[in-house]
């Protein structure tokens, strides 16, 4: 019978496989492999993630190749591997995921103050810097990079970029833009066969790295208050989740949105459903306002479809 580690792994090559051909291939001969499922056991459950052990092989020099090279490159270096993979996280920036963002905002009556939880390196909290294609419109902004996202209903698309007056990101291990390491890991993070998806992060670290977006310590349920608490008068406070609130405690998920409302803030989340939102589109991403679907999203943002 599997182990829990291979299952995990079969999982992630059906989930992995429309993102990233890749790190599905990886995943397919990790389940298979009763060495390398070996040494993966030896991690907590929580290090053993697929897609932190291949964030950490590239960080660690693992090459674009197939499973036989990829297998004898981990297994030749597995002590470094094991090690980062004990202190590192996943921390994944994608900014593509700006462009639902941009489309929820519109909705909300600006000056806006944008506090967004899990916010990695901030490149999120930044959304205006950049620029936009919604399917055949025109594209809006001038900034880099340009993201693109399908949309099925125009209705979907934004026609202006949020007026952001304040921003603040607030993780449990922020990481900057402005620092060399932290961008090596960010583009560690995406997959070596997304050039697209590296390029596009490239970008937007360079427009980051102009000015820097503030990114905290701190937890995002115990410590949203007192990050709030910095927002000036006269702004609409946003609180923004992107992909976050799926690895808080089952309990502080549900505490969430109550806290955010105690805030008198709105609330902006980008999340599998029913994380969120108290709809039932299993196995599906979903755009939301205060807990209310907006539009159906494909994990990275590059499309929008009416519900």
């Amino acid at each position: 019978m599997p182990s829990p580690t291979a299952d995990w792994y079969g999982r992630a090559t059906r989930e992995l496989a429309p993102h990233s051909p890749l790190h599905a291939a990886w995943a397919a001969g990790v389940a298979q492999d009763d060495d390398i499922l070996g040494l993966l056991d030896r991690l907590p459950r929580d290090r053993r993630q697929p897609s932190l052990i291949f964030s950490v092989a590239t960080w660690l020099g693992a090459a674009e190749s197939g499973y036989g090279e990829f297998r004898a490159w981990l297994a030749a270096n597995w002590p470094a591997v094991e090690a980062a993979a004990r202190e590192r996280r996943t921390q994944t920036n994608e900014v593509g995921r700006c462009a639902p963002l941009v489309a929820a905002l519109a909705r909300i009556p600006g000056p806006l103050a944008l506090l967004e939880v899990g916010a990695s390196a901030g490149l999120c909290a930044i959304p205006e810097r950049y620029s936009y294609r919604f399917g055949d419109a025109a594209v809006l902004g001038d900034g880099s990079p340009e993201i693109a996202c399908a949309v099925d209903d125009p209705a979907l698309a934004p026609t202006t970029l949020p007026d952001i007056g304040w921003r603040l990101g607030l993780d449990l291990h922020p990481l900057s833009a402005a620092d060399d390491a932290d961008a090596a890991w960010l583009e560690a993070l995406v997959p070596l066969d997304r050039t697209d998806r590296r390029e596009r992060l490239r970008a937007a670290l360079a427009t980051a790295r102009r000015d820097p977006p503030r990114v905290v310590a701190g937890d995002a349920l115990d410590d949203l208050p007192a990050a709030a608490a910095g927002a000036p008068d006269g702004l609409s406070l946003v609180v923004v989740s992107l992909g976050t609130l799926v690895y808080l405690p089952p309990e502080a998920r549900a505490a969430f949105p109550g806290a955010v409302r105690g805030l008198g803030a709105r609330l902006v989340t980008l999340e599998q459903s029913g994380i969120a939102d108290p709809t039932a589109l299993p196995g599906r991403f979903v755009l939301a306002l205060d807990g209310v679907p907006i539009a159906e999203a494909s994990p990275h943002g590059d499309r929008l479809s009416a519900l």
